[in-house]
């Protein structure tokens, strides 16, 4: 077994999640998505593949579940959700740069908050979420940007 899936098993043993067929499918399916962002419909689509009977509201409560605890990581794209398997599970107060072109993810170890919370005294930021948006160096040397 991958790692990754066994170490999102063991997540998920402690969150007292039943391990069934479906959610490791699930798990191993998200642990492909590592590096890009996937469409929640793509996602669904593949365990529906595998489930025929599985419904969309299983997929989309479960990989919201993942999201709760930390193994699945969304973002809004227009009018699509995106997840991908967390990168990072020991440490997932984290930020990403996003390509563009391909959607390769790399994470940025840097985080602003302490910027904007000296520009707002007095204020108490409940949350945040910083992405970098542009080309990865592979795809800027491949259109000749660089």
């Amino acid at each position: 077994m991958d790692t990754k899936v066994a170490q999102a098993i063991e997540i998920l043993q402690q969150n007292h999640f039943k391990i069934t067929k479906q959610r490791q499918t699930l798990i191993e399916i998200m642990a492909q998505h590592e590096n890009h962002y996937v469409d929640v419909t793509q996602v669904d689509e593949q365990m529906r593949s595998n489930y025929p009977k599985m419904s969309h509201n299983t997929v989309y409560r479960n990989l919201k579940e993942f999201e709760q605890i930390g193994l699945v990581e969304q973002i809004i794209k227009g009018e699509h959700a995106q997840v991908k398997y967390q990168c990072d599970v020991t440490h997932q107060h984290h930020h990403h740069f996003i390509c563009t072109n391909c959607g390769k993810v790399e994470e940025v170890e840097m985080c602003p908050l302490d910027f904007f919370e000296r520009q707002l005294p007095g204020y108490q930021i409940s949350g945040h979420r910083f992405e970098l948006y542009g080309l990865c160096a592979d795809c800027a040397k491949k259109i000749g940007t660089v």
